[in-house]
């Protein structure tokens, strides 16, 4: 039986050791902040890319690796005859799940490509549910099946401090008036489908807080909540909020407070949070 392997693109966060642990391969996207082109890699920091934006001249740009780097990718993963499954954040912030698509066109190996329709935490509930499965020989099939599962029962949202570098990117329509013309409003979106859905909007630190009480309201109706997630572009007290109010609900679950990667803050700003979950 041949086995299966895991390869996602550096916007999905977790914590570093199931990287080792689960065997998944992290193909990482560029960032260029004035001219200059970085490997989104272990070397750009969250926290090193927040101080370097924000003594940018221009918002940095993000892209997506070459095809042909897919491509060599899949055929060394594959050389053995391993089937591979390749998850990526959603198409409609990235153009990289469409970069690996291309990709399988010019390889030999066997390769499966998944929009996650997320990003981030979201994403790596997919990937680290499906590296699980395939750590313990399970087929492609079972591993296909438990991630179309995990994205079928995930919710993420994501709180913005200020809408800048999101109209600055073009993810949010200025023309639209999606919210305000006030650009520095609170605001909570979910990502649903690739697009990014305003819920809640307030001027104030308690816009946040309030917003939080009908979260936990919302996870209190599930029987089981597998995993919760949180990621930050900087440690707010508003974190430690959630943090601390999340665990009191779920005293044995281990919920990651991680910063987010240099893909998702770029288009988020400084002091932005995402909180997600996925259910049974």
């Amino acid at each position: 039986m041949s086995k299966v392997k895991i390869v996602t693109d550096s916007s999905c966060t977790f914590e570093k050791k199931y990287q080792e642990e689960l065997n998944i391969t992290v193909i990482p996207l560029s960032v260029m902040i004035d001219d200059v082109v970085y490997p989104d890699d272990d070397k750009l920091t969250g926290e090193k890319f927040m101080d370097m934006m924000a003594s940018a001249q221009a918002l940095p740009k993000t892209s997506q690796p070459p095809i042909g780097y897919f491509a060599e990718l899949y055929d060394e993963l594959g050389k053995d005859g391993s089937q591979i499954v390749s998850i990526h954040m959603t198409q409609s912030l990235s153009g990289t799940v469409e970069a690996a698509r291309q990709a399988t066109f010019l390889t030999n190996s066997d390769v499966t490509v998944i929009d996650s329709g997320f990003i981030d935490q979201s994403l790596a509930f997919q990937v680290i549910r499906a590296a699980e499965l395939a750590q313990k020989g399970a087929s492609l099939e079972e591993v296909l099946d438990a991630v179309h599962k995990v994205k079928e029962n995930s919710r993420l949202f994501i709180g913005i401090s200020s809408l800048d570098n999101l109209v600055k990117g073009g993810r949010v329509s200025r023309a639209k008036g999606v919210l305000s013309n006030m650009l520095n409003m609170r605001v909570i979106m979910e990502l649903e489908e690739g697009a990014l859905l305003p819920i809640v909007k307030g001027r104030g630190k308690k816009t946040f807080s309030k917003w939080l009480e009908t979260f936990r309201d919302e996870l209190s109706k599930f029987s089981q909540v597998k995993q919760i997630g949180i990621s930050h572009t900087g440690r707010t007290d508003f974190i430690e909020e959630a943090k601390s109010s999340l665990q009191e609900m779920f005293p044995e679950m281990d919920i990651p407070v991680l910063h987010t990667n240099p893909i998702v803050a770029t288009h988020t700003g400084k002091d932005a949070f995402a909180i997600m979950y996925y259910t049974d």
